[in-house]
């Protein structure tokens, strides 16, 4: 349960980083920026650990952040570009 819950609030800032990289007011709600900062955030552990090969290094991982936040942006884009928000 404390992954799911970690999961969460860590989705949570993802998105919201996500949200503050792109330029322009974005039409969503909290919870889409949640779903989409975790989906981001599952593409960003995946690319760094299968195709980078990194693992866990014992600290914090500043390019799994970056990877992370810039796969939800992308996201949102792509939310974006779907709904017709702006």
């Amino acid at each position: 349960m404390g992954q799911i819950i970690g999961t969460i609030i860590f989705g949570a800032v993802i998105g919201i980083l996500a949200r503050l990289v792109l330029p322009g007011k974005q039409q969503m709600g909290m919870i889409i920026t949640v779903l989409l900062g975790i989906a981001g955030a599952l593409i960003g552990y995946w690319v760094w650990e299968g195709l980078l090969d990194k693992g866990d290094t014992g600290g914090i991982d500043w390019i799994r952040w970056i990877i992370s936040i810039a796969a939800a942006a992308v996201l949102s884009l792509g939310y974006a570009a779907v709904t017709g928000k702006k």
